[in-house]
This record gives C-alpha cells, structure tokens and sequence, in this order.
C-alpha cells in the first residue's frame, strides 16, 4: 500500500518468523497525514482476541483490515465480533493467494484450474464470516483476495475502491493521492482529484492580483506554483525515489522508465525559472491588455488583472496536471510490458 520493498528505508519489516511484537506506526511517502499502523498478529498468550482492541488502542484507527496468509481461524472470528461490537469497520484479506495458486498447480496440474480455487478460497472466508453476522441485519463484511507480488491482479485495486468509497469526503482524498500507482483507474482518480483543488491556488493568484494590480507574471506566488507542481509529479510517481523503487520492484532499469517522461521535467528540475516560462506562455497577450486597461482605469484595471491571473494559473496547472498524468501512464505501461527478447535468446 506504502509502494514500498522490503528493503526500502522505513518498510515495515518481514520474515520467515513473527516480527511485529509492539503496534507500528508507518507515514506514508510524501504524505505526512497518513498513517498504517502495523499490528502484532492475534492468537498469541499476549494479545487475546477479547483483550486485543484495547490492547492495541482501537480508538485511534479508522478501520481496520484483518490480513492473514491461511486459512480462516477462531481469533479471527472472535476479533471480527469484537470490532463488531465497537462499531468500527474492517475488512478480511487473505494474502499469498499466489502461493496457493502455485501449489496447487504443481500438485495437480491436469485439473488446475485458477478461478475454481479462488473461488474456493473466497467462499471458505465468507462462510467463516457469516458466522460472525449471525443473528444480525448488517451485511457481511467483505473479503479480498491478493497477492503483494501481484498488485495488479486478484483484489487489490477493488480493496482500495472500496476503501475510498467508504472514507468521508476529506480522508477520501487523502486516500486517493496515497495509493500506489499501479494501473491506468489509480492515476485518473489521482489526476481528477487534484484538478478539483487547482481553483484553490488559482485563486488565491487572482486576489493577490486584484490587490496589487501587477501583471500575473509578477504577482503569482511563484514558490507555492513550484511545490504545487513538484507535489502533482510525486503523486504520480514521476520523482528519483519513487521511479528507482518502480524499477526495483518491476526489474528493470531506471533509465528505462526515466526515458518515458516525455513532457513534464523531473522533480527537482521544477523550479522558479521553469514555472515564469510556462506563465509567460500562457499569459503575454492576457496580460498586456490588463496592463493598458489598468494603466487608464485602475479600478477595472485591477479587478481584469486579476481574472486574468486566476486564468492564466488555473489554465497552466490543468495543463501541466494533464501532461504529468500522461507521462506517469507511459512509465506505468513500460514497467508492465514484457521484456523484449534478444535474437540470441530466440
């Protein structure tokens, strides 16, 4: 959910034995307001599914979701009854599915069959969840199958699809920015969230204009537009930390998805002299005639100068939104393509 490698500086750790022994806190990348907490597995003499929810602080998370990689066990009941009862939500998610797909491949491979055993799964984890609701009018909490090898298979996206369906309006777009980038559904939400706030910034140009009267070019607050557009390319992933955990995870070389970035500059080539350039493109004739209008009738002068400033602002980031999102697709669609075969190797 992080975008993160077990070996990623900050990752949550992993192993062949339990490793989570105290509840973890985990921020996610470039977004200060998130946080995934990591807590201790259940079952265990020291945290009992009828102590466990205290014992971790429940009152702090917004949900939870109950992740095993086996079958459906007694303590997942008794803590799914528990969150019940505390009126907060979770989800079931049972992980490794790969695993299982693998072995019961190698195991009989002439009546292998992917759906029947998913679907056997899925059905093994509503009847044990069924039991949970018995007697009771809500509807059955909901089960994702997945794979962390396989972001881009099984459930992962509709678990996600459901999580930001089910957050308030806030958390929900705190969600949406957050979520990895690992298909064309995950970077238009993104692109059509933060198109809906480039008002807020435009805005705030215009005013500032209104006030001053001086041309856009001059007057916009040329540090926020910087760190707005810087903000745009991480949440697509288009920055060196995120591009290098991309190509360690797919494979591949960052070159490779580096040389798909056609449009939009890298990260830390944003900057003052680069966002002056875009304005004086898309402002010169807006602005000259603000300019003669201000120079003869100030007051109208000022209230056009700063339409033209909140235009100008507003066109320019939708623009550069536009082609950053465009951008993130390509990486996204060479770090999913096939590796091309050599000759030698045909």
């Amino acid at each position: 959910m992080r975008g993160l490698g077990d070996e990623d500086k900050d990752a949550a750790p992993t192993g062949e034995v339990e490793t989570t022994q105290d509840s973890n806190p985990y921020r996610y990348p470039g977004l200060p307001n998130v946080t995934i907490w990591d807590l201790p597995g259940i079952g265990t003499e020291k945290f009992k599914p009828e102590e466990y929810l205290k014992q971790v602080n429940f009152q702090r998370y917004d949900f939870f979701i109950i992740l095993t990689a086996n079958r459906f066990f007694h303590h997942h009941s008794q803590l799914a009854k528990e969150i019940q009862k505390m009126g907060k939500k979770f989800y079931y998610v049972r992980s490794k599915v790969d695993a299982d797909l693998y072995a019961a491949e190698t195991r009989r491979p002439k009546t292998y069959s992917e759906k029947e055993i998913l679907n056997k799964i899925r059905e093994d984890c509503f009847t044990n969840l069924e039991k949970v609701n018995e007697g009771k009018s809500e509807a059955p909490p909901k089960v994702f199958l997945l794979s962390s090898w396989k972001l881009s298979k099984y459930d992962f996206q509709l678990l996600m699809q459901t999580l930001e369906e089910e957050l308030d309006a806030h958390k929900r777009q705190v969600f949406i920015l957050a979520l990895p980038n690992i298909s064309e559904q995950i970077l238009e939400k993104k692109r059509a969230e933060l198109e809906n706030q480039i008002w807020k910034v435009a805005l705030v140009s215009g005013a500032i204009s209104s006030f001053t009267g001086i041309a856009v070019s001059l007057v916009v607050d040329i540090t926020r537009l910087v760190i707005t557009m810087k903000n745009y390319c991480k949440a697509f992933g288009l920055d060196q930390k995120a591009l290098c955990r991309l190509a360690q995870q797919v494979g591949k070389p960052v070159e490779d998805l580096k040389s798909e970035i056609k449009v939009v500059p890298m990260v830390k080539s944003i900057n003052k002299e680069y966002v002056i350039s875009l304005l004086g493109k898309c402002a010169c004739a807006p602005v000259m005639v603000s300019e003669l209008v201000l120079n003869r009738i100030p007051i109208i002068g000022s209230l056009l100068s700063g339409g033209v400033s909140f235009v100008t602002t507003r066109n320019m980031l939708k623009r550069f939104l536009n082609e950053a999102a465009q951008d993130a697709q390509r990486v996204l669609n060479k770090a999913l393509s096939p590796e091309q075969k050599s000759e030698e190797q045909k």
